[in-house]
């Protein structure tokens, strides 16, 4: 199933957060950790995590320097600064609210049943 873009837009920064608060990463490593942490359901682009670093760095949650790799290549390595820190455990818990909230919500409202194969109900 694809999630929504909007979801996956609100996910970015607690998973990029996240990500860093592991350890120091870069750009083509974070994609594939995403990946890893999702069981392959997110599939993050450049063009999508890169405005995120972005934004993050601008920010003061997250700090860039510019190292070489093993290879020799320049790449950007990101790690978390305190304040990141604090923007993490604040977006932790807002989600774990929100999560709780939805798990609260499911079962009390009536959801038609559906397997993936099932057709949409037609409203005409």
């Amino acid at each position: 199933m694809d999630i929504n873009k909007d979801l996956v837009a609100a996910t970015a920064t607690p998973l990029v957060l996240a990500i860093l608060a592991e350890g120091d990463s870069y750009g083509w490593a974070i994609l594939k950790r995403v990946s890893e942490l999702s069981g392959g359901e997110l599939q993050w682009t450049d063009g999508m995590l890169y405005p995120v670093l972005h934004r993050l760095e601008r920010q003061g949650n997250i700090k860039g320097k510019w190292g070489t790799s093993e290879t020799g290549r320049k790449r950007k390595y990101y790690h978390l600064t305190a304040r990141g820190q604090s923007q993490l455990a604040e977006q932790c818990q807002q989600w774990q609210m929100a999560d709780a909230a939805l798990r609260n919500i499911w079962p009390a409202v009536s959801l038609p049943k559906r397997s993936a194969l099932s057709p949409l109900p037609s409203h005409g």
